[in-house]
């Protein structure tokens, strides 16, 4: 029985794929065909079902997208690559930007595989062009908006590293609070200052090696997380470092974090310059540091839009109704 999925409008134009194994155009349909429901609402055409074959339907350019997104689509699902709603919607957005991405380089590029046995790869261009960056370069700084992966991805970077003997140990900081890591007010001792804002980091290795693992490398001294504050005066060799919120940095900050790495370690900064909290006569570390630092060799700077949010898509809609109130 065909099953139809129309667009708004009596389409022009007609195409079709044929899928040969059966059990791929299963995972790429989706439970009750709710993935080609995603690109039909995602382009605005017609999709229509008769067992292995797809036939699209509306304006040339919208079919030409549907059409190359569900055909790399399906390699990706006979080569035994899962696919999830978030990854239909992903690869869409991916060919609708430009229609000569290929979604394999994308997608079947593992960075780390988790405790819970779930594939971290890059989900945009741009997280792509980061994590190739990270491999290639000592010092990268990722800016962009809040969502982008930045943070995660470069984590899941270090936890690889760290696991298969590239470097010693991983350090994670952040300024510990946005005005100056003022922490004398807040109840607790250090660590209970602390710990709230680190806690985005704690979640993400937590996330990835399981909260006991951490633990226990914790307790090893091969991960540290601890507030910006605490890396003057040290020299980190054989690590991989990365500096969270770095828009929170001052200059000052700034230089005397990336003068605190040593050989054989690879730094990788994170920040989004849209959500600045220091005094208004303060200038950031991370936008100094961009002007100062863009044209050096061996420091890469990649760049994060709305485009590559991978949060909840109404995440994207937000960013995009501040940008345009400003």
């Amino acid at each position: 029985m065909k099953n139809w999925a129309k667009a708004a409008d009596s389409p022009p134009f007609h195409d079709a794929l044929s899928f040969p194994d059966y059990t791929a155009a299963a995972l790429l349909y989706g439970e009750q065909n709710r993935h080609l429901h995603i690109i039909k609402e995602g382009v605005g055409v017609g999709i229509e079902t008769n067992g292995t074959t797809v036939e699209i339907s509306g304006s040339r350019d919208a079919v030409a997208i549907a059409k190359a997104t569900l055909s790399q689509l399906y390699t990706l699902a006979a080569k035994g690559h899962p696919l999830y709603s978030a990854d239909i919607a992903f690869a869409l957005h991916v060919m609708q930007g430009n229609p000569s991405a290929r979604l394999e380089k994308i997608f079947l590029d593992k960075v780390y595989v988790t405790t819970r046995n779930r594939l971290i790869t890059p989900k945009t261009q741009n997280q792509k062009r980061y994590i190739d960056a990270i491999r290639g370069h000592d010092i990268v700084f990722g800016i962009g908006p809040a969502g982008t992966g930045k943070t995660y991805l470069a984590v899941a970077m270090a936890v690889s590293a760290l696991t298969s003997n590239q470097v010693r140990s991983i350090v994670l900081t952040r300024p510990a609070v946005e005005a100056g890591e003022k922490l004398g007010f807040l109840p607790g001792d250090l660590a209970q200052k602390v710990n709230p804002y680190l806690r985005p980091l704690h979640d993400a290795l937590g996330d990835m090696l399981g909260p006991e693992k951490v633990l226990a490398l914790q307790e090893q001294g091969s991960i540290e997380i601890a507030p910006l504050a605490f890396m003057r005066g040290r020299t980190l060799s054989n690590s991989f470092i990365i500096l969270d919120e770095a828009q929170n940095t001052s200059k000052e900050q700034m230089k005397m974090f990336l003068t605190r790495i040593g050989f054989d370690s690879r730094a990788i900064i994170t920040g989004d310059t849209t959500q600045i909290d220091l005094p208004d006569k303060q200038q950031s570390g991370l936008l100094d540091a961009e002007e100062l630092l863009s044209d050096l060799e061996g420091i890469a700077f990649c760049r994060f839009g709305k485009e590559d949010v991978v949060r909840h898509p109404l995440v994207q809609k937000i960013i995009q109704a501040y940008e345009q109130s400003t």
